[in-house]
């Protein structure tokens, strides 16, 4: 999974041809308000993949061997999250380090230790910028 990102952000990188800023923001804690939202949606999800798979075993269907991704450990504070952060921020260092196309561009990572959604940060980060005289 980790690997199928970086070559993602990779694949952006060469699409997008930033020349001054490269921005890249995970999710963080959720105010509050939608923490309580998020869980019960994460509650429903989990509840709902679980009655599924009992359904198919009953009905006889063959699953897959191999434990299904489960899409809850990707949210904040989740062991998953840590982990992505700290090998995207290898994955940075070594992009800068060894591809010269990286070099020239500042690149700029919040995560998923920094509150607020990653549009948000990165909305902010623009209006921040904009207010800027240079």
């Amino acid at each position: 999974m980790i690997l199928a990102v970086y070559a993602y952000i990779d694949h952006l990188f060469t699409k997008i041809k930033p020349r001054k800023v490269f921005y890249m923001a995970i999710d963080g804690c959720a105010p509050r308000a939608k923490m309580n939202q998020q869980r019960s949606r994460r509650f429903r999800t989990a509840k709902e993949n679980k009655e599924a798979q009992e359904k198919a075993e009953r009905a006889g269907e063959v699953l897959p061997e191999e434990k299904a991704f489960d899409s809850n450990c990707i949210t904040p504070g989740t062991p998953f999250m840590a982990r992505l952060s700290k090998h995207l921020e290898y994955f940075i260092n070594k992009k800068i380090s060894e591809d010269s196309e990286w070099r020239g561009v500042k690149v700029i990572f919040s995560g998923h230790d920094v509150p607020g959604e990653g549009e948000h940060k990165i909305q902010e980060f623009i209006r921040l910028n904009k207010a800027q005289p240079d």
